[in-house]
């Protein structure tokens, strides 16, 4: 072996070891400021620290760096723990602790006939010299009643808002005048109740139960609700599940729906939509925003849909339940008049000369404006465009009912007409809506 084999090995050992210790090295070093760093690469800290300084001019980038492009790795620093679910969950805990105590559950009871098979003769109304060719062996029954027993035909949900005992829940639960109603608390206490009120206008009503200190929701402020807001629905599910919780959001506004239940149809207006399960049962319920508020009460759901529920807004609940402590009843105003809002098909159709507005027109069964009401007397008639109430545009999220329920009964407001293609101004007098309508 020559001398310059001999030499190549001796100098490849110990470059060899001397990488082999780089490597088997901890991954950090020292910073000259004495605190520690990652290393990195140990063959690249081999390169930068011995080779590179050899040649300061003919190489401007290490043969072991890697380009950004290749390896995309992020270098952002992690984020911290992540609270908002756990804040959020508390949230909706601590709301229904606040709420369900005073959450009732209605149950409708009547008296309902006890049907059985009772015998009869089918041929007794044949002479009697005939009957005999019929035998007597054969037994003939029917169904007849034999008394009554009160029974559970139904249920539904309400909530107390006086601790004397007064509950808000829907119409339509309370519907049956011949019916008798009961209410179970949430701590299993049952108690007779009486109906108070019924709204000609809404699907709210009014009972009373005889209790002292009772829970109390808080009535929340339904006039800034935001789409997304969570919604927290209580309610006696199925009329079986008592105090059921369902959570959702806000999924509408102002929505306007047809309800038909109990052969009852109704059409409602300015309803909070929600994706919140609003089960047969939920009906007169409350829906709750984070803070344990009652922003709504639960009124109809959609056939057909998965989780589209609708709920009247508190503040139209709080005047009734304002006009009940006033006068004992709950007294709605109206106008008088048979509208449509104005949408774009409903412009073309009637080749109207307004984008928005409520147009006056029949339905098929009632007049356009109804005959002695405070629009008659103002002057409304059918085909006008009512553009605003005293200032207060009308347009599809915003419309007659909504606006006319913002006003007592004895209230003036200045209604601006467009009739003709000429605007004028109107004052209506706002009177008590009759039952029948």
């Amino acid at each position: 072996m020559n001398k310059q084999i001999a030499l190549f090995i001796i100098v490849a050992g110990l470059m060899g070891g001397v990488l082999g210790s780089l490597v088997s090295s901890s991954f950090v070093r020292a910073n000259p400021n004495g605190t520690l760093a990652q290393a990195g690469n140990p063959l690249q800290n081999f390169y930068e620290e011995y080779i590179a300084p050899l040649f300061p001019n003919s190489i401007s980038s290490s043969p072991l760096s890697t380009s950004s492009s290749s390896l995309p790795i992020t270098t952002q620093a992690p984020a911290g723990p992540y609270s908002p679910p756990v804040d959020y969950e508390q949230a909706v805990i601590s709301a229904v602790k606040r709420a369900s105590p005073a959450v009732v559950s209605v149950i409708i009871s009547k008296n309902v006939p006890i049907i059985e098979q009772c015998p009869y003769n089918p041929f007794s109304n044949l002479p009697p010299e005939f009957q005999q060719f019929f035998g007597s062996q054969q037994q003939f029954y029917e169904p007849c009643q034999k008394g009554t027993k009160l029974q559970e035909i139904g249920g539904g949900s309400g909530f107390i808002i006086s601790k004397d005992g007064y509950i808000v829940t829907n119409k339509h639960v309370i519907s049956d005048a011949g019916a008798s109603y009961t209410v179970f608390t949430n701590d299993g206490k049952k108690y007779d109740a009486k109906v108070i009120a019924r709204d000609p206008a809404h699907d709210l009503a009014i009972l009373k139960i005889e209790g002292r200190s009772l829970p109390t929701v808080v009535l929340g402020d339904s006039g800034n609700l935001q789409l997304g807001q969570t919604a927290i629905s209580i309610g006696n599910a199925l009329g079986e599940f008592r105090n059921t919780v369902s959570v959702g959001v806000i999924s509408g506004l102002s929505r306007s729906v047809t309800a038909e239940g109990g052969g009852v149809t109704e059409s409602i207006e300015g309803l909070v939509q929600t994706d919140a399960a609003i089960n047969p049962g939920n009906s007169g319920g409350p829906l709750l925003n984070l803070r344990g508020e009652v922003i709504a009460i639960n009124v109809a759901m959609a056939s057909g849909a998965e989780n589209i529920g609708f709920s009247i807004p508190m503040n139209q609940v709080k005047k009734a339940i304002e006009s009940v402590q006033r006068v004992g009843t709950i007294v709605t105003p109206y106008v008088g008049v048979r509208y449509q809002m104005i949408t774009p098909d409903i412009k073309d159709q009637y080749k109207l000369s307004l984008d928005q507005g409520a147009y006056v027109h029949a339905s098929s069964d009632s007049p356009a404006v109804v005959s002695g009401s405070p629009a008659a007397k103002a002057g409304i008639q059918e085909g006008d465009i009512i553009v605003s109430i005293n200032g207060e545009k009308l347009t599809i999220e915003n419309t007659l009912g909504t606006v006319a329920q913002k006003y007592n009964v004895g209230d003036t407001v200045t209604a601006r007409i467009r009739r003709n293609g000429q605007d004028s101004n109107l004052k209506v007098t706002l009177e008590k809506r009759p039952e029948n309508l």
